[in-house]
């Protein structure tokens, strides 16, 4: 079983994003939690300034960013937002 922790920049992140993204990403948060590799999220290793992180898609070009910790049973989200957001 995977345990989901927010980081305070991900919550802060979050509460700005509009209504109907904000739960778009906490549906893909969901998903992530029942299947970790579903093919809808699109999970990946990062590469670069996010190396040692991973990032799932919520539809379209809403990103979410985390990182797995104690044996992969700890997700821990860290960024949300578009794709020119994340990788500026």
């Amino acid at each position: 079983m995977i345990t989901v922790k927010l980081h305070k920049d991900f919550d802060k992140q979050l509460a700005k994003l509009p209504e109907q993204r904000r739960k778009k990403a906490i549906a893909a948060i969901e998903k992530f939690v029942d299947d970790q590799f579903d093919v809808q999220l699109r999970n990946h290793a990062l590469t670069g300034e996010w190396t040692g992180f991973r990032s799932i898609s919520a539809g379209g070009d809403l990103r979410l960013h985390l990182e797995m910790t104690d044996d992969d049973t700890i997700a821990h989200f860290v960024a949300v937002g578009s794709h020119s957001q994340l990788y500026k």
